[in-house]
C-alpha cells in the first residue's frame, strides 16, 4: 500500500461505513428534562395532569408525550399522545438529517422518546383494532434498531 493510500486526510482514500446511516436526535434541554422528572415524582393521582404541564411548556419534548400517552385513561389516549410523538419525532429527526432511512438505536437515551412513542403507538393501534399499523410500527422499530425489543419502553408487550 503507498504512502498516498494509508493517508486518513486524503480524499480519495473510500471508506466503507460498514451499513446504514445513523441518527441520534439532540438531547431534551435541562429544564425540559428536570420538569418532566419532577412530573414524574408527582403522587400518581397527580402525575398525568403534571406530566400535560410539561407538555404545554414544551409541545416539542419527545419524551414528554411518550410519558403522557403511557399514563393515558384510555387506549384512544394513548393512541393520540402516541401518535403526536410519532410525528413531532418524524419532523426533529428530519431535522437532525435523518433521510427516512437509517438506524436510530435505542442505546442512544436521546431517541428513547421518539421510539416509546413508535412503540407506544403499535400498542394502542392493536388495542384500538388498528392490525395493519400496529404491525407496521413492529416492522419501524426494527428497522430503525435491529436489536429492538419490546421490553425496551416498559409497556406491557
Amino acid at each position: 500500500m503507498s504512502q498516498r493510500e494509508q493517508s486518513s486526510s486524503d480524499p480519495s482514500v473510500v471508506r466503507l461505513t460498514g451499513g446504514p446511516p445513523e441518527t441520534v436526535l439532540d438531547p431534551e434541554p435541562d429544564q425540559v428534562a428536570a420538569a418532566l422528572e419532577a412530573a414524574r415524582s408527582e403522587p400518581v393521582e397527580r402525575r398525568r395532569h403534571a406530566v400535560a404541564d410539561v407538555v404545554r411548556s414544551h409541545p416539542t419534548s419527545l419524551d414528554a408525550w411518550a410519558e403522557l400517552g403511557s399514563l393515558a385513561r384510555d387506549d384512544v389516549e394513548a393512541y393520540a399522545c402516541f401518535r403526536v410523538g410519532y410525528h413531532r419525532g418524524l419532523d426533529a429527526l428530519r431535522r437532525s438529517g435523518w433521510k427516512g432511512s437509517g438506524l436510530i438505536r435505542w442505546e442512544n437515551r436521546s431517541n428513547r422518546g421518539f421510539l416509546r412513542s413508535v412503540d407506544g403507538l403499535r400498542l394502542a393501534a392493536g388495542a384500538i383494532g388498528e392490525r395493519d399499523e400496529e404491525e407496521r410500527c413492529g416492522q419501524f422499530l426494527r428497522q430503525l434498531d435491529p436489536s429492538w425489543r419490546t421490553d425496551h419502553t416498559g409497556f406491557p408487550a
